[in-house]
């Protein structure tokens, strides 16, 4: 289990979403992990195209902002979106960031890093995904 102070991805799927990834999972002896950031590349490639297509579908990023490449991280999974959702609790907060329209990437990080960085909603932020952990990372 990650320490508090980090952030996580998490999901709320069926019994059957579960298995069926379990299975498929185990089948391609690939871990959940692996198998999010291939989806995830999917995505930003099928979306790629779409936008080349239509001028009316909304550009994907697919590279990291270059004022976020100051950070110098390991990740090599960062995905820019905007906050559309901060929910609150006692030690930690969910933010929910839109990385493309109607996709949604959540992030469990503590309280104090929402405060520290200004996290709200509407503010752009990359999602930083290594291993199991799905950070946050802001404009300094």
């Amino acid at each position: 289990m990650p320490r508090k102070d980090q952030g996580w991805i998490t999901f709320q799927s069926s019994e059957e979403e579960r298995t069926l990834l379990e299975q498929y999972c185990q089948e391609s002896q690939r871990s959940k992990t692996e198998v999010l950031r291939e989806l995830l590349r999917g995505l930003t490639q099928q979306w790629q195209k779409i936008s080349e297509n239509s001028p009316s579908v909304p550009e994907v990023k697919s590279t990291v902002p270059s004022s976020y490449q100051v950070l110098g991280i390991s990740a090599r999974n960062t995905i820019p979106g905007k906050v559309k959702q901060v929910l609150i609790g006692d030690i930690t907060a969910e933010v929910i960031v839109e990385i493309a329209p109607n996709v949604e990437i959540v992030s469990v990080i503590t309280k104090s890093s929402v405060e520290r960085f200004a996290i709200a909603p509407g503010k752009e932020v990359c999602v930083v995904i290594k291993s199991s952990d799905v950070m946050i990372a802001v404009e300094q």
